[in-house]
Parts: C-alpha cells; sequence; structure tokens
C-alpha cells in the first residue's frame, strides 16, 4: 500500500461542465521481462479487422490506493497504445475505473491520447475493494451495441466471488470480445481468478514488475494493435514488440 498523493487530484463528474463525458457505472449484474514471458492463457483466433477501420478498446484500471504508482505510469504510457493503432487505423478507447467506497466510473469513447491523458491526470487514487464485476459487466452492454474488440484490465487484486466473474467473462467470450488481463504483482488469489477469466474469454494473462513501465507499455501497445487490427496486427508487430510476440505466441 502505498501513501496517497499529498496534493490529489479531483475526479471528473458529469455535472462539472467538464467537456469528457464520465459517468457512474450501475452495480455489477448478478447472474518482469521474465515474468512476462509468463504468458500462459491462450486467445482464441478472431477475423483480423480491416485495414483503416476503427477499433473500440476497454481500458479498465484498478484505482484503489496501493494502485498509484501504476496509474501515474499507465498515465505517461497510454498515448503508445494510440500510436500503435495509427498504423492500423485508428482507436476509441472507453476509459473504466473503480476505487473508494462502491464507486465505479466510465468516460465516453476517447479518440485521441491527449484528451485521455487529460482525464487520466484527473483522478486520484483512493482506498477500496476492488468492484471487477461491474467493469465485466460495462464491457457486455458495449459488446455488441459498441462492436468493442477487446478488454484490457490492469490491476494487482481480486475480492469479489469468483465464479461470478468467470461467468461473465464467459459471456464476453461467447460474443468475441476477449479479456486481456495484465497482473501487477503476485497475489496468488488474483492471478488463479484472472488466469481462468482470460481463458474462458478467449483472452490472455500475463503478469508485470511493479513499476516495469517497459513491460506494461509492451502489453499495452500489443493489445491496442489487436483491437485495431487483430490477429494479423500482432503478427506484424511481434517481429519488433516482445509483447506482442509473446502473445501471439500463446494464440491458438
Amino acid at each position: 500500500m502505498v501513501d496517497s498523493p499529498s496534493k490529489p487530484r479531483s475526479s471528473p463528474v458529469t455535472s462539472s461542465g467538464d467537456d469528457v463525458r464520465d459517468q457512474r457505472l450501475p452495480d455489477a449484474e448478478r447472474s518482469s521481462a521474465d515474468a512476462i514471458a509468463a504468458f500462459v492463457a491462450q486467445a482464441r483466433a478472431m477475423a483480423p479487422a480491416a485495414q483503416g477501420s476503427r477499433g473500440r478498446l476497454v481500458f479498465a484500471l484498478d484505482a484503489t490506493l496501493s494502485r498509484q504508482p501504476t496509474w501515474d505510469m499507465a498515465c505517461a504510457l497510454q498515448a503508445d497504445m494510440f500510436r500503435e493503432a495509427a498504423a492500423l487505423g485508428s482507436l476509441d478507447i472507453r476509459l473504466v475505473y473503480y476505487r473508494g467506497f462502491n464507486e465505479c466510473r466510465a468516460s465516453g469513447w476517447i479518440s485521441d491520447s491527449a484528451e485521455l491523458a487529460r482525464l487520466m491526470g484527473k483522478i486520484d487514487c483512493r482506498g477500496g475493494q476492488t468492484q471487477i464485476g461491474k467493469v465485466l459487466a460495462e464491457a457486455r452492454r458495449h459488446a455488441t451495441a459498441a462492436g468493442i474488440r477487446a478488454v484490457v484490465f490492469v490491476g494487482d487484486a481480486m475480492e469479489e466471488k469468483v465464479d461470478e466473474l468467470c461467468a461473465k467473462a464467459g459471456e464476453l467470450g461467447m460474443l468475441k470480445v476477449p479479456l486481456f488481463m495484465f497482473q501487477e504483482g503476485n497475489d496468488p488469489v488474483a492471478e488463479q481468478t484472472f488466469r481462468e477469466m482470460a481463458r474462458l474469454s478467449g483472452g490472455a494473462w500475463c503478469r508485470f514488475d511493479p513499476g516495469a513501465s517497459a513491460q506494461l507499455r509492451d502489453l499495452l501497445r500489443a493489445a491496442a494493435a489487436y483491437a485495431a487490427g487483430g490477429r494479423a496486427a500482432l503478427l506484424r508487430l511481434a517481429g519488433s514488440e516482445a509483447g506482442a510476440a509473446l502473445l501471439i505466441g500463446q494464440m491458438r
């Protein structure tokens, strides 16, 4: 657990007049370089997106207090996702984050890295439990309506009912929306759950070292390439990016 920032940043709210759309999500429905090499879950082969088409990606982050260092790191790295996608077409990202007591919010669709960085820079991490179920429910709502191609989740813990999360992950798999579960640290409960969620969704799991910006950057770039151009894009990126090579190496 890290200390909270000495100068907290305010969270965007819908009523503030801010031009970034932000909404509180409803409750979930019932129903190291070496570490990166630990990609173990397989992802179903999906039809690649057409060259020049727009990809849509849900970028979900645990913003509880222990996550502040990685949140700041993700703020610095998120532009790489847009840059990678630009070679294939373009990318729209919907930021989803949870923190504090029962707070889970989502932005509108963002197509500009500066806008995403501006939004993330206004958010401070706060203590609280995980709310991964809400993230999955949000992704499912947009899977068909908005045509999302993948969900990226970055977190270090899991404090919810495993079977419920796995059921939602399986539903995303049926909708051909893979979960890329990027785990910071070594929590065994989180690892077991994230691995299974990735498997059920047809996605991938990987652990990265705390503070390892190069590892996280490669993973985010690979996920963005997949969202923008499918499996074929990952194959092209794998020639120069370790994250993409490790990911595509586990795909059927």
